[in-house]
C-alpha cells in the first residue's frame, strides 16, 4: 500500500510538471508526444500555404484553378432578366425583374449606390456635371438625353454591368439587385426633370401645388 501511495504521488507530480495547473499560461511551445511521421501535431500540418511553391504540380505552384465552367455557390446566374437585363430571344428587358419590388426602400438603396459610384461622373442630377468634369472629363453623357431616356431598362443595367466606352464595369462593386436599384433611381432622376403637373396624383402633392 505504501508503494501505491508513492507511485500515485509521483504520477501526480509528473502530470502537474508536464501539464501545469488549470488556468496557467504556458510560455513554451507544447510538447509533441509522438513523432511527426506517426501522429503529426496540429501545429505541424502537411499542407501548402496559399500561393506557395509545390514540386508536385508541373507549374510549380500549389494553387489550383477551378475546373472549367464551374460556378461558385450562390452565383448561378440563370435568371436572364435579373442577371443580364434581357428577355428570351436576346432583346433588352423593358421593365424590372418580377422578383424585385420597386418601392421607396428600393429607390433609397439606388440613391445611395448612385451617390457612391455614379455621381462623381454623372452628377447628382444625372446631367453629366460631376466632379470629374472639372478635371477634364467632359464626355460624360446626361441621363436626360432623349437617347438615354428611350433606352430599355435592361440596356441601362447592362451598361452598369459591362461598362461602355470610358466607363468601366461595376459588376464587381454592385450586386445585380443594387444595379437594378441604380437603374430605378436613374429613371426617377429622368422623371424629375421631365415631369409635369399632370404627374401629381396624390392629395398632399396637389395641395402643396395649390391644385384642385
Amino acid at each position: 500500500m505504501r508503494h501505491f501511495y508513492l507511485v500515485t504521488f509521483f504520477v501526480c507530480v509528473l502530470g502537474v510538471s508536464i501539464l501545469g495547473f488549470r488556468g496557467q499560461t504556458f510560455t513554451l511551445p507544447p510538447l509533441d508526444q509522438w513523432p511527426d511521421w506517426a501522429f503529426p501535431g496540429m501545429e505541424v500540418q502537411p499542407k501548402h500555404r496559399p500561393q506557395s511553391a509545390s514540386a508536385f504540380f508541373a507549374d510549380g505552384g500549389s494553387d489550383r484553378l477551378p475546373p472549367p465552367r464551374t460556378v461558385a455557390r450562390g452565383m448561378m446566374r440563370d435568371d436572364l432578366h435579373l442577371h443580364h437585363g434581357k428577355v428570351a430571344g436576346g432583346g433588352f428587358a423593358a421593365g424590372f425583374p418580377p422578383t424585385l419590388t420597386v418601392d421607396g426602400t428600393f429607390l433609397e438603396r439606388g440613391r445611395q449606390r448612385y451617390q457612391i459610384y455614379c455621381a462623381p461622373c454623372h452628377g447628382a442630377l444625372g446631367d453629366g456635371n460631376g466632379i470629374t468634369k472639372k478635371y477634364g472629363m467632359g464626355a460624360t453623357p446626361s441621363y436626360h438625353d432623349p437617347r438615354l431616356r428611350a433606352q430599355p431598362d435592361g440596356e441601362l443595367y447592362q451598361t452598369i454591368t459591362l461598362g461602355k466606352n470610358t466607363m468601366m464595369s461595376y459588376a464587381d462593386k454592385l450586386a445585380p439587385e443594387d444595379r437594378w436599384a441604380v437603374v430605378a433611381y436613374v429613371r426617377a432622376l429622368q422623371r424629375a426633370q421631365q415631369g409635369t403637373v399632370a404627374d401629381v396624383t396624390d392629395a398632399a402633392g396637389k395641395k402643396a401645388l395649390g391644385l384642385p
